[in-house]
């Protein structure tokens, strides 16, 4: 049994023996072809990369450095206080800082810093310090010290005028600080009594002269002359104008009346030449006639016969007919040469009374223009244009010298700033010096970035654009881009390399940072809003035609183009649209 067994193993470790050597033999044997084959390059692998299902975001990436934001160098806008008395008793314009601004933050109301022993107050507002505010001032620098005394407490109106209300609340704001408010010194109420008094008197003499003037003492004979023209140019008009009313005259009227009389007369006398005339013409009827003798007895059929009157003279009634008649027409003739004869000299009166007219307004005229020229030269009318002169000018120096008058607010004891509270970055000028420029700078208390990116890339950014910094422990902070290109430069800061342009940065949260650490800033220039496929970007080939396709592995080493739609690019990616899935693999190179 056990003799079996050793020759069944010994057989199978033969059988194992001649396939090794086998095995062995056919690795090392090859044909002419298997040798050109070994020896060949070997196929390109194509390098593939897979579709992607993510949001896309593209940014501008750059450098900057962390510092408060909005520098401002701040100057006084004028003296502070009252003039400053120097060793011989006269006033001087020295400006002497008694106490300078100090680093750090200054919040509204503040005293920034001291100016011959007088404060100069940092208040909140737009229109910066440019005169002396005093009593009856206003506008819109009087506007915004009054809410800014309403901010802090110190209440008073809000109504543009620097009023007593105004003052009241002024002066508890200086008080609170440890100051008085400016008022007026000895000095000045002094000059004020003396201008006041001036426009007193100047305005006493000019009434004195006006008084004179209106007397006309020195124009008297012109004014009764100026009278009496008037009265004859109203006498002439009057004359002129009863004369057109009135057609005829007293004596005209008698004549016409004498005329009418006649025409009247020969009108009767025509009347009866004519009936006598007509009587003339006219014979009388026969009637019967007693006869006193036998009467006579006709003979039967023989006719009777009565007896006829010569016909009348007519002769002389006729003469007397046309005599009245002449008599008619030359009374006509008569009443014509009346009315031609008044008409005639209506119209020559008319025109003399015209010319009366004329040469009474000729009169007034030279009395009024004589009066006037009178008037301008004469010496008191020169006196009252001098003393109107005195009391504009004495009216002016007056206003001039109120407007710093009562309590006011010189223009160098208020700083207006736009954003409170601040920070004094910067101290110009120290205790004991002269105040000449700048005093200090003063920044926001929130921080900003100072960057650069290149031209090309800022052509890409818009203010208002979400960013990012990142601190180098790594922790990122959210900010917006705040301004590009000039608007982006800081006061005295570094202009930007050649061909870069400035960006600035606002973050959104101060804690946690620190001025001076340099920063990566990061600008959101674009986004998906939804997770899109994305590829790479050599994985995007461009057709002869202009469209945009990509080469999908559908199997191992086998592809297919497959036109695609191009969106935002960011980071080597670009957005895609097709017929494409994610997880679907493009070739990126080979093959």
């Amino acid at each position: 049994m056990k003799s079996s067994r050793r020759f069944l193993a010994g057989v199978v470790a033969g059988v194992v023996v001649i396939a090794a050597v086998g095995w062995t033999l056919s690795t090392r044997l090859r044909s002419p072809a298997d040798e050109a084959a070994r020896r060949a390059a070997p196929r390109p692998s194509l390098v593939t990369a897979a579709v992607e299902r993510r949001k896309l975001v593209s940014t501008v990436t750059t450098s900057g450095t962390l510092e408060y934001g909005s520098p401002l160098p701040i100057s006084l806008a004028g003296a502070v206080g009252g003039p400053v008395a120097d060793p011989v008793g006269g006033a001087s314009g020295l400006q002497r800082a008694t106490r300078a601004p100090r680093k750090g933050r200054i919040k509204e109301g503040a005293v920034l810093m001291e100016v011959n022993g007088r404060p100069v107050f940092a208040l909140r507002g737009s229109v910066p310090m440019h005169r002396t505010i005093a009593p009856g001032s206003e506008g819109d620098d009087v506007r915004q010290l009054q809410r800014a005394l309403r901010r802090l407490g110190f209440g008073g109106p809000l109504t543009g005028v620097f009023d007593r209300a105004t003052i009241a609340a002024l002066t508890r704001m200086y008080a609170k600080k440890g100051y008085e408010a400016q008022e007026p010194t000895l000095a000045d109420r002094q000059a004020y009594d003396t201008l006041r008094k001036a426009v007193q008197t100047a305005r006493e003499t000019l009434a004195t002269e006006e008084k004179a003037l209106d007397q006309g003492r020195d124009v008297l004979p012109l004014k009764v002359k100026l009278d009496n023209a008037e009265a004859d140019m109203t006498s002439a008009k009057r004359a002129l104008k009863k004369a057109e009313e009135q057609r005829l005259t007293p004596e005209d009227e008698t004549e016409l009346a004498a005329a009418d009389a006649a025409v009247r007369a020969a009108e009767e006398k025509l009347a009866a030449a004519e009936q006598a005339l007509e009587a003339a013409r006219t014979p009388p009827t026969p009637g019967p006639t007693a006869t006193p003798g036998p009467t006579a007895t006709p003979t039967s059929g023989t006719p009777v016969v009565a007896a006829t009157r010569p016909p009348a003279d007519t002769s002389v009634p006729r003469m007397r007919v046309e005599n009245a008649r002449a008599d008619l027409a030359a009374a006509h003739e008569a009443r014509g040469r009346v009315l031609d004869k008044a008409r005639q000299a209506r119209e020559k009166r008319l025109e003399e009374l015209r010319k009366a007219v004329r040469t009474a307004k000729e009169a007034l005229v030279t009395a009024r223009q004589a009066l006037r020229q009178a008037r301008q030269l004469s010496p008191t009318r020169l006196k009252v244009a001098g003393a109107r002169k005195d009391v504009a000018a004495a009216r002016a120096m007056l206003a001039e010298y109120a407007r710093a008058y009562g309590t006011s607010v010189p223009p160098g004891e208020v700083v207006f700033l736009t954003n409170l509270p601040a920070r004094v970055q910067k101290v110009s000028v120290k205790a004991g010096q002269r105040i000449e420029d700048e005093v200090a700078t003063v920044t926001s208390s929130s921080f900003m970035v100072t960057a650069s990116v290149e031209a090309a890339e800022s052509e890409l950014l818009r203010a208002g654009m979400e960013a990012s910094i990142e601190l180098d422990t790594g922790k990122t902070y959210r900010a917006t881009l705040t301004a590009v290109g000039d608007q982006a430069k800081v006061p005295g800061g570094e202009e930007p390399p050649d061909g870069a342009v400035s960006i600035l940065l606002t973050p959104a949260k101060g804690k946690g940072l620190k001025a001076g650490t340099a920063v990566t800033a990061r600008v959101t220039v674009g986004a998906t809003e939804e997770p899109v496929l994305v590829v790479p970007v050599a994985a995007v080939i461009t057709s002869a035609d202009g469209r945009a396709r990509v080469r999908l592995e559908y199997a191992p080493d086998r592809t297919k183009d497959v036109e695609v739609r191009t969106g935002l690019t960011a980071d080597g990616n670009v957005e895609i649209t097709g017929e494409l899935e994610e997880g679907d693999r493009v070739v990126v190179s080979g093959g």
